[in-house]
């Protein structure tokens, strides 16, 4: 089924939505889920997987398909969500997250159709797409890599080795999207290591910058489909988003980071959603 046949009678809004009710009942497991950053990227993931992409459900792995990694791979609930929606499997196999049994992991593998290589031990996504990026041009092939990454993982050193790479080999089909949500696992990630202003760290490095609303998917699609954004360089977007969103118990909270939801929780979760939802 292609993009257009399932967005007929939906918006990016919609499914979006959709998603984060799967995150929430993952996330009410008995493994529990890093709840807060999934929803924080889930419509950076609607708009690339229902809109950009170029990616086949029954051929995976089509030499010409543009790529995604996600480098923060612990927000895997939500990539999860995203591949089941647009039909890389079936969305009943969600229950079966972190279980005995399941190839749904805490963290992305091989295993799950769509995901192109394991993430999570941060910093290491970027220098992979480097590398996916490269090979396509090596290749003579168009296809696009793009690579999201959390605030908190620009910490580690080896994402600015790959950001200095990236520029020098002139990667302009490369995108990069930070999930800007200001929160990682023990607090405010510029109490933690101050990184403002951003934008201007990224120009420094010799990237495209476009900053934007990370929960419009429509604008963030626009704007992602849109590269390279300047000839030669490689595009990154900082995605302003909230860590939790769409749960007002939990939205903008470090608390929210890994949650295991309590069926009492879990029932005020998908009340806050279907309200959300309601008001559009």
């Amino acid at each position: 089924m292609t993009v257009t046949q399932l967005l007929e009678c939906d918006t990016l809004t919609d499914v979006a939505a959709r998603i984060r009710s799967h995150v929430v009942d993952m996330c009410a497991g008995p493994e529990g889920g890093h709840l807060g950053g999934a929803l924080s990227c889930v419509d950076v993931l609607t708009a690339l997987y229902f809109s950009v992409l170029d990616v086949d459900t029954h051929w995976p792995d089509d030499p010409d398909r543009d790529r995604f990694l996600l480098s923060k791979g612990h927000a895997a609930v939500a990539l999860y969500a995203t591949l089941a929606e647009r039909g890389f499997f079936p969305v009943e196999e969600l229950a079966g997250f972190g279980r005995a049994g399941s190839r749904l992991m805490g963290h992305p593998v091989r295993a799950v159709p769509g995901v192109e290589l394991p993430t999570g031990s941060l910093g290491h996504g970027l220098a992979l797409g480097c590398g996916f990026a490269l090979a396509n041009r090596y290749a003579g092939r168009a296809a696009r890599t793009f690579v999201l990454l959390g605030d908190g993982e620009l910490q580690e050193g080896s994402v600015w080795e790959a950001a200095i790479a990236a520029a020098s080999l002139r990667l302009d089909r490369l995108v990069a999207v930070v999930d800007r949500n200001g929160l990682q696992l023990t607090g405010p990630t510029d109490a933690i290591a101050p990184m403002e202003p951003l934008a201007e760290r990224w120009r420094s490095f010799g990237w495209a910058v476009r900053e934007v609303d990370g929960h419009d998917p429509e604008l963030l699609a626009d704007l992602l489909d849109a590269g390279p954004w300047e000839p030669g360089k490689p595009s990154v977007l900082i995605a302003r988003t909230v860590k939790g969103q769409g749960l007002p118990f939990l939205a903008g909270r470090a608390s929210s980071h890994y949650v295991t939801l309590s069926p009492r929780n879990h029932a005020r979760a998908i009340s806050a959603l279907r309200v959300a939802e309601a008001l559009g």
